[in-house]
């Protein structure tokens, strides 16, 4: 059986801004399946494109526009309005919205607007109103606040509280992103990615992409391993996609985890580790990833780099398969086990999914 095989994630890139996994494989080279496209994140989708969508041939096939990703909680340098962002961490809205509404009108404090589109945007301690949500993210834009321009930019691309505005929503992203806003960045580069808002500029994706990803976002880091690893706008360069896995991979990135465990397991740009490949293997399938579940069944049913356990390999698989990832190898090795040992795979896949579906 093959087991861990390097896999194109490009498309996953797409879909990193909603929230779905790039598939890959984990066994020796063959033809691959671009990996299917990633859904909506909190306030806004993933190109599972809101990130990443899967890998074309020479030109990337543009994916879905991106939708908006979740609106950032504001953060407050004057030490004047601590007691407002003080008051949003304990989950006291209402004094909130209280605090920050004096702030805005009185101290025409562009972060205490942005905290306010919150709020209504968000419907904490307020009702939801997008219409009032956008009209004070404008106004911290108006007053240069990057994260009220970037929330107002993501509005506009859902065509919350207004039409789809996706011209405004680019300068937005733009002017954000040059206030070192990495969010924007990120998002900024997906719409030059996908060729569909902006035309398509793989190489000025790239370069918003470095940005966000030097400012620490998990998502960005991905994405530009993604591109290191196909030679996407950037040259091909395998050590730099395996660093920036690693460092996606610290950050809880379940993608990137799968990756990364998959370059530890083959040795792949970094010293060869299988122990800690199938131990990353075995966290990201903890977190519901159906790639990982399909790579640690096949690691545990062989025995090549862990300990053989068909029935728990096994389990790995049929919740895997249950999500969607289904694998012929697997089934076969399911059918030969004796009667007693398929019917506790299968109760401890049923345990599994009805503890998460719980």
């Amino acid at each position: 059986m093959n087991l861990l095989r390097p896999i194109s994630i490009f498309a996953g890139c797409l879909m990193l801004v909603a929230g779905a996994s790039a598939q890959i494989q984990l066994t020796p080279p063959a033809a691959q399946t671009p990996p299917g496209k990633p859904a909506a994140r909190k306030e806004t989708p993933k190109p599972k494109a809101a990130a990443v969508a899967k890998k074309p041939a020479a030109t990337p096939k543009p994916a879905a526009t991106p939708t908006p990703t979740p609106t950032p909680t504001p953060t407050f340098d004057d030490p004047n309005v601590d007691s407002v962002y003080g008051a949003y961490q304990r989950g006291l809205y209402k004094t909130t919205f209280d605090l920050a509404t004096t702030r805005a009108q009185y101290a025409r404090d562009p972060k205490a607007m942005t905290m306010l589109g919150e709020l209504y945007a968000n419907a904490l301690g307020v009702k939801r109103d997008y219409a009032k949500a956008a009209e004070w993210y404008q106004r911290a834009a108006d007053g240069g606040d990057r994260e009220g321009m970037f929330a107002l930019a993501m509005m506009r691309l859902a065509g919350r509280g207004g039409p789809v505005n996706r011209e405004e929503a680019v300068k937005l992203l733009a002017s954000s992103a040059k206030l070192g806003n990495p969010k924007a960045a990120y998002n900024l580069a997906l719409l030059y990615l996908d060729g569909q808002t902006l035309p398509q500029d793989l190489k000025r994706a790239a370069e918003l992409l470095r940005v966000a990803a030097d400012a620490g976002s998990p998502e960005a880091q991905y994405a530009l391993a993604t591109f290191y690893k196909e030679g996407t706008g950037v040259p091909k360069d395998i050590d730099k996609a395996v660093r920036l896995l690693q460092a996606a991979s610290l950050a809880d990135n379940v993608d990137a985890e799968v990756e990364y465990a998959i370059a530890l397991y083959n040795g792949t740009g970094t010293p060869k580790n299988q122990a800690a490949g199938v131990a990353l293997l075995r966290k990201a399938a903890r977190q519901n990833s159906p790639i990982a579940q399909n790579r640690l069944a096949r690691v545990l049913v062989s025995g090549q780099g862990a300990p053989m356990d068909k029935i728990e390999g096994l389990k790995w698989h049929i919740v895997a398969k249950t999500a969607g990832k289904g694998d012929l190898e697997l089934d076969e090795a399911l059918a030969n086990l004796s009667a007693e040992d398929r019917t506790k795979a299968e109760e401890a896949a049923r345990k599994w999914i009805g503890k998460d579906v719980k």
